[in-house]
């Protein structure tokens, strides 16, 4: 029996031949009918992993009202019969790296984005983490790119100006019975190339984190994870592309797609018509939306929640880098689960947890979600309580049914790039990834048009100052010149 055949044969038996499954191209489309969202989620995750390229999930549930993308109120003719080298579609840091990357060369680019502004979702959504590389399976997209990248931070946030912090992270015991753990997470450092990893004592521990439980018998120290700011890092990486002679055209939303064969010869806007040479698809939850337009979604993006709570700066000192405690039930789960995480602002942010939902940009944090999330993660803590949250939100993560990044060109159009289904640990990526896309995009480009550097390429960027971490005689002199730096 083929693969396929098995794929629908388990289907049928647990969804009563509600659902079908066919092949298109090297992908496995489901379609049909279910009763609730999580079965099609279900059932979507049944069919990944197959031996297939992607799952394109077409399954539909009766009376769920999705709603369509959110388009900006504008609607001019500003980019009517642009043309462009290169068009990026999506302002998160992934579309904001690849535009400063691709920045060193002395080519014409655009980045649009459908908010007012860069980084309104999943880039200001989230812990900021950048993660080391353990939790990927290894020879994965993610293994590949969240270990590249991570190595790159120290480098990306001088040369951005950006706070960036390595203080490391420590999986906690809270038994002697998780020792036996210990080889496991040695070999997925090592198949992952994750430099540094060590058990450490309950001595240390304490050593290192001082206010954590004392129940706690030692853990796993992870020396590489880092800490950054996501908005900010977007921000900056944007200003520098622009600084360098990229373009950014906000409140610009992909309409559709006009095609010639195998190439897209017109993008169509809320501002008009543009004519790319090549489209980079960075559109987070719209990835597979973008790539249908072109007639190449051989995946789907399927909504996952995250929730998010920030404590009081002043319980700050309580927690010095990450720590969590490893959950033997999400060894081979999709989401590494929740903990403490040190911010670069002073604040302990906690989560997030993973929630499955069917909107793509719902962010109103559930209180249930909250207080189940919060209630694992504070008693590590014993001097955190509940009564320390001072704000929460909500975070949307773009995954695929795969749980792996698609970093590649477009096997079918001959001028599309996909950087898409990044989601955690997309932050950690980023930098690699943006590589990565620079790369297939001169390639591409090299076969239509003559390349080279550009010449005024400059890849430091002047930070906003922080006055809260000058010294007096510092922050006086920025008051002197700039009074409204005076202002509260």
């Amino acid at each position: 029996m083929n693969t396929l055949k098995k794929i629908q044969k388990k289907l049928d038996k647990i969804y009563d031949h509600a659902v079908q499954c066919r092949k298109w191209r090297s992908s496995i489309v489901l379609e049909g009918t279910l009763k609730s969202w999580d079965d099609v989620v279900v059932a979507g995750m049944l069919a990944a992993n197959r031996g297939y390229k992607g799952v394109v999930n077409r399954i539909e549930v009766p009376g769920l009202d999705i709603p369509d993308i959110k388009k900006p109120l504008l609607s001019d003719t500003g980019l009517d019969g642009k043309t462009v080298d290169v068009l990026i579609v999506g302002g998160g840091i992934i579309g904001c790296a690849i535009a400063r990357e691709l920045s060193k060369w002395n080519i014409d680019i655009l980045l649009i984005d459908k908010e007012e502004d860069l980084a309104m979702h999943t880039s200001s959504r989230n812990d900021g983490m950048v993660h080391p590389g353990i939790q990927p399976h290894p020879g994965t997209q993610k293994a590949l790119y969240n270990v590249k990248g991570n190595q790159m931070y120290e480098r990306v946030a001088r040369e951005l100006d950006v706070p960036f912090r390595r203080t490391g992270s420590i999986i906690l015991f809270d038994t002697k019975w998780l020792r036996p753990l210990v080889p496991f997470f040695k070999r997925r450092a090592r198949q992952n190339h994750v430099e540094g990893l060590r058990y450490i004592s309950k001595k240390e521990v304490r050593e290192r984190e001082p206010w954590v439980n004392d129940s706690v018998t030692g853990g796993i120290y992870i020396p590489s994870t880092g800490f950054i700011s996501p908005y900010k890092t977007t921000i900056a990486y944007a200003e520098n592309a622009v600084a360098n002679s990229a373009g950014i055209s906000l409140n610009t939303v992909v309409l559709g797609m006009e095609m010639d064969g195998d190439r897209i010869i017109s993008v169509k806007t809320n501002r008009g018509a543009l004519h790319p040479r090549l489209v980079i698809n960075a559109a987070g939850t719209y990835a597979d939306k973008i790539a249908d337009m072109a007639d190449d979604q051989f995946f789907t993006i399927h909504p996952r929640k995250g929730h998010m709570a920030f404590l009081d700066k002043k319980k700050g000192y309580l927690v010095n880098s990450v720590v969590a405690m490893p959950d033997l039930m999400t060894v081979h789960s999709k989401t590494k689960g929740g903990g403490l995480v040190r911010t670069v602002d002073g604040n302990i942010l906690v989560g997030p947890d993973a929630v499955e939902q069917p909107y793509r940009e719902d962010y109103p944090p559930d209180r249930e979600n909250i207080l189940a999330m919060l209630s694992k993660p504070l008693p590590l803590v014993p001097a955190l309580s509940p009564a320390d949250v001072i704000t929460y939100c909500a975070g949307v993560r773009a995954a695929t049914y795969e749980e792996d990044f698609i970093v590649e060109a477009s096997e079918y159009v001959d001028n599309l790039i996909h950087a898409a289904g990044i989601q955690s640990p997309g932050l950690a990526s980023a930098p690699a990834i943006a590589e990565a896309i620079e790369t297939i995009a001169m390639d591409i480009l090299a076969k239509t048009i003559r390349v080279s550097p550009n010449p005024a390429w400059n890849s430091n960027r002047k930070g906003i100052p922080d006055l809260s971490h000058m010294s007096e005689t510092e922050r006086n002199e920025y008051i002197r010149r700039r009074p409204a730096y005076g202002n509260i």
